[in-house]
């Protein structure tokens, strides 16, 4: 048959690597195994603004989070924040231990919505027209639906 090669030992070299094998998928697991996932709903800032958003109404199935809110009276009690008119930003979660199924961005002026662009890296621009706006954004993943707002003064 074939040629086994043997250390001193007397152990196929075979052996020796199919432990070498186990063991470092053993270590492999292990680091899986302590991964700390945060099944909670996310935190969420518009990056470039600095805009920390206040979480209106949640339905986070992963972790069993319910939170209903009139949404835009609680945006009218956030602290309002300035933004340039046009400028470009991103929505920023904290943790994304989740898939995003839709994720939208609006705002609201005078009671009328104005839905805004969203592409796939997360970024929108802020409306052009100067004004006091509210601001929500809507965001469904596979763990449950979870919508934030803020005020925005847009100048």
């Amino acid at each position: 048959m074939g040629l086994i090669i043997t250390g001193k030992m007397g152990y196929k070299m075979g052996n020796i690597a199919k432990l070498v094998a186990c063991l470092i998928s053993i270590v492999l697991l292990v680091g899986c195994i302590g991964e700390n996932y945060d099944y909670s709903p996310p935190s969420v800032t518009l990056s470039y603004s600095g805009v920390k958003l206040a979480e209106a109404n949640i339905n986070w199935e992963k972790d069993g989070t319910v939170k209903k809110a009139d949404s835009l009276e609680l945006a009218r009690e956030q602290q309002q924040i300035t933004v340039k008119a046009g400028l470009e930003d991103f929505v920023d979660f904290d943790s994304q231990d989740f898939a995003i199924l839709d994720l939208t961005v609006s705002v609201w002026r005078d009671g009328e919505q104005i839905q805004l662009d969203v592409n796939r890296l997360k970024e929108f621009n802020f409306p052009d027209e100067k004004g006091e706006y509210l601001i929500e954004v809507n965001l469904t993943s596979d763990f449950g639906t979870a919508q934030y707002i803020g005020n925005i003064l847009v100048e």
